[in-house]
C-alpha cells in the first residue's frame, strides 16, 4: 500500500529479484486516500513491513527516473522505461534503462538484486 502526498495506491509487483534491467509486471489499483481501507488490510493481513522513503522523479518521455532516499538504507536511483500501451518492444525497454545507466555511469556494483522491503527485512536479520 503507497500512502503519499501525491499518490495513494495498492500495488502489486512481479518481477524477479536480479540486478539490471528486468521486466516487471504491475496491477496498480488508485484510490482516494481513506483510513478504512488501510485499517481493513492490517486487521486482515498484518504489515510485514513499512518502507520510509523520500522521492523525487523526473520524466523523459515514457521513462521515469526516481531518486529515493530510504530509511535506514540510504540513496538510490532508479530508471523505469514504462510501455503502458504496448507499443515498445521489450528490447527497446532495456535499451532505454541501459541509455540512462550508462549516462549516470551506474556499473554492476551499483545495482541492487532486491526491492526495499526486502532490503529492510534482510537489515533486520
Amino acid at each position: 500500500m503507497r500512502e503519499g502526498n501525491i499518490e495513494h495506491a495498492l500495488i502489486n509487483y512481479d518481477r524477479e529479484n536480479v540486478a539490471g534491467s528486468k521486466e516487471s509486471t504491475v496491477i496498480l489499483y488508485v484510490h482516494e486516500p481513506d483510513s478504512a481501507l488501510k485499517e481493513i488490510l492490517v486487521r486482515q493481513l498484518g504489515v510485514k513491513v513499512i518502507v520510509d522513503k523520500q522521492r523525487k522523479i523526473y520524466y523523459i518521455e515514457n521513462v521515469k527516473i526516481h531518486l529515493d532516499t530510504v530509511k535506514d538504507l540510504g540513496h538510490f536511483l532508479e530508471v523505469e522505461a514504462i510501455d503502458r500501451f504496448g507499443v515498445k518492444s521489450i528490447e527497446e525497454l532495456i535499451r532505454q534503462c541501459n541509455y540512462f545507466c550508462d549516462y549516470f555511469e551506474l556499473t554492476d556494483q551499483n545495482m541492487v538484486d532486491k526491492s526495499y522491503s526486502d532490503l529492510i527485512l534482510e537489515k533486520r536479520t
